[in-house]
C-alpha cells in the first residue's frame, strides 16, 4: 500500500493518526508536510514527536529553520522552511547532512526546497474540512 488517508475529528484523534502515520512509514526517515497556514501541521509534528520519545516541548523553528529534539537517543530534525527566500539559505544550512543522515526529518513548507528533497520520503497532505476536523492523506514517494 503507498498511500492511505487518516480522518481526524478534533484533536483528541491526532495520537491515533500518529501512530498509523509512524505504522505506514516503517523505514522512511524523511517526512514532508503540505497544508495551508493554520491546517495543524506543527500540531501534527508535536504529536508525532511525542508518539517517537520526544520529551522535551517541541515548537516550530519558523525562524532558526531547524530545530532537533531527541527521541530516546535517536535524533529527529524538525524543518520549517517558510521563511526561507531562496534555496542558497538551505545550502547554507547543510540541508543534505540532515536530510541524508538517517535520522528521521520533519520538514514543513517543502515547496520552498522541492528540487532538494530526497527521492524517497512520506508525504502527507493536510487538508482542513471544517475548524476541527482534517483529511490526512499520506503516501510514499
Amino acid at each position: 500500500m503507498n498511500s492511505i488517508n487518516i480522518e481526524v475529528n478534533g484533536l483528541a484523534d491526532l495520537d491515533n493518526a500518529a501512530k498509523q502515520i509512524i505504522n505506514f512509514a516503517r523505514e522512511e526517515q524523511v517526512f514532508i508536510f503540505e497544508g495551508d497556514m493554520g491546517a495543524g501541521k506543527t500540531t501534527l509534528i508535536k504529536v508525532l514527536a511525542k508518539s517517537l520519545g520526544v520529551t522535551e516541548v517541541v515548537t516550530s523553528p519558523t525562524f532558526s529553520i531547524v530545530n532537533e529534539y531527541d527521541a530516546n537517543g535517536k535524533i529527529i530534525y524538525h524543518f520549517d522552511f517558510y521563511r526561507i527566500k531562496n534555496l542558497q539559505e538551505a545550502y547554507d544550512i547543510g540541508y543534505e547532512e540532515y536530510f541524508y543522515s538517517g535520522n528521521i526529518c520533519f520538514i514543513e513548507w517543502p515547496e520552498k526546497i522541492e528540487s532538494l528533497l530526497p527521492e524517497h520520503y512520506v508525504k502527507i497532505e493536510i487538508k482542513a474540512q471544517n475548524e476541527n476536523d482534517r483529511l490526512l492523506s499520506i503516501s510514499k514517494i
